[in-house]
């Protein structure tokens, strides 16, 4: 119960759904619609967020997409590096690394209804990748990777499933198996987040 106290203080403290709860996100007991303000002592006087610095923008917007990921401050820093490192827009090419992450792969195929869940399929030994089995939840996807789902998680899920329409990047075949058909697009990526505050924030 802690852990789901935990979650909804990150969307509060965000100011949006971060969506990390699957339905209960979507229902009248999100904590963000019950409570328009973020958590502490005097946030509810203050208004919390209205007073933010430029430099406090892109804190927080980098706070958001690690929280969004799931990811400490040392592994979402190591993934802004090596996006610095690689040819063309470095915010675009962050989410796109983030995006390809095999624990993102399973949250957009449907596989799990948050990614802290797909986080908890790979863990678990449920995923395999091009026929092998991967547990590693920050494993990188590649264009044409295929991914299948343990037949014991496939029957829990394939009614959802067959209902299911994937992002444009990727694809469900006739037998529930994922796979990555190109690298996510701007417009394929997660839209809460402004990548360009982001690289401002470590470029300051």
């Amino acid at each position: 119960m802690g852990r789901f106290k935990t979650m909804c203080k990150m969307c509060r403290r965000e100011g949006v759904k971060l969506f990390l709860k699957g339905d209960r996100c979507t229902s009248p007991k999100c904590a963000v619609e019950r409570r328009k303000y973020p958590p502490g002592a005097h946030a509810r006087v203050t208004g919390g967020q209205s007073r933010l610095t430029e430099y406090g923008r892109r804190l927080r917007e980098k706070q958001k997409a690690r929280r969004v990921y799931g990811l400490t401050e040392r592994q979402f820093r190591n993934y802004f590096e090596k996006a610095s490192a690689m040819t063309g827009v470095t915010g675009q090419k962050l989410l796109q690394l983030l995006e390809m992450r095999l624990d993102n792969v399973i949250y957009r195929l449907g596989y799990a209804i948050t990614r802290p869940q797909a986080r908890q399929l790979v863990r678990h030994g449920h995923i395999k990748v091009n026929n092998r089995k991967v547990s590693i939840p920050s494993y990188q996807v590649k264009v044409g990777s295929v991914i299948e789902l343990s037949e014991e998680w496939l029957n829990k899920s394939k009614e959802k499933l067959d209902q299911y329409k994937p992002p444009a990047w990727l694809n469900l075949t006739e037998n529930l198996s994922g796979q990555v058909l190109q690298v996510p697009s701007k417009d394929d990526t997660e839209r809460l987040i402004e990548e360009s505050l982001i690289v401002e924030y470590y470029s300051r």
